[in-house]
């Protein structure tokens, strides 16, 4: 259940492909036309009922509630190869304890993979954003 005051902002990083692919959902999903200057980071809080978070808390609790199978099928090479400089900083909204497990499973895949969260956070969210695509049908 979410918290009275909102949801709470997050980042995470993402390949430009990445970035690009939950753009599309997000506005698939909940209408969202310039995600890029959707949310604002210097907030504290998103309320309740905003159509960009209800969807990314969906996103993000999908995560946590999926990780292992996310882990085993996400490609962690693919992020690996991409200049350190390209990804992109996405804003995710979520409750604050579903962003405390996310991180926690981010950080740990970090830390078993021997690899940086940049990583991590591509290979987790590009497996799910596929899955998501995967979904949608014609």
């Amino acid at each position: 259940m979410m918290a009275a005051d909102g949801y709470k902002l997050f980042g995470v990083y993402l390949s430009e492909d990445v970035f690009d692919a939950l753009d599309e959902f997000l506005y698939e999903d909940a209408g969202v036309v310039d995600y890029e200057e959707y949310f604002d980071p210097t907030a504290s809080t998103v309320p309740a009922g905003d159509p960009g978070a209800d969807a990314t808390d969906r996103l993000v609790s999908a995560v946590v509630a999926d990780f292992a199978e996310l882990y085993d099928e996400a490609d962690f090479e693919a992020p690996r190869g991409v200049d350190s400089d390209a990804f992109v900083l996405a804003h995710l909204a979520a409750e604050p304890q579903t962003i405390a497990a996310a991180r926690e499973r981010f950080q740990a895949a970090a830390t078993i993979r021997e690899t940086d969260l940049r990583t991590v956070h591509t290979a987790i969210l590009s497996t799910i954003l596929s899955r998501e695509s995967a979904h949608e049908g014609p």
